[in-house]
């Protein structure tokens, strides 16, 4: 699956290491991608609330659907974050800068698509200019 119709077709993404600060970059592509129509699940263990929504300790405590697992983590983590989005995910999204070729290899393993080293949001910006 290309990464136009993976953003064509997917709309729930849940972002794995979220920020509450507009400063970050994770914070800035989640509201980006929120403001265009995606739904943002928003996952880290130390936050709360992100923008009056509940935020997932995990990939796996999400209830309900998950298209997109968009990571911002180190490398080191994506293996743990693959396991935890079995049966739950159809795409595993590294973002921009995080490369885990191991994880990805486990993710096509259990029949998800990867899209590693890319950023969503300016993937769905050339999207958008075409």
């Amino acid at each position: 699956m290309s990464i136009e119709e993976i953003l064509k077709k997917y709309k729930d993404i849940a972002v794995v290491g979220i920020s509450d600060k507009p400063d970050r970059y994770s914070y800035q592509v989640a509201n980006y991608l929120m403001n265009n129509g995606f739904n943002i699940i928003p996952v880290n263990p130390m936050l709360k609330e992100w923008q009056g929504k509940k935020v997932y300790s995990d990939v796996k405590s999400i209830e309900g659907n998950i298209d997109v697992v968009d990571i911002f983590r180190r490398p080191e983590f994506i293996e743990d974050i693959v396991m935890d989005s079995r049966g739950k995910a159809k795409v595993i999204w590294m973002q921009e800068g995080i490369i885990n070729e191991v994880a990805k290899k486990l993710a096509v393993e259990m029949g998800m698509e990867v899209v590693m080293d890319r950023c969503m949001k300016k993937e769905y910006e050339k999207l958008n200019k075409k």
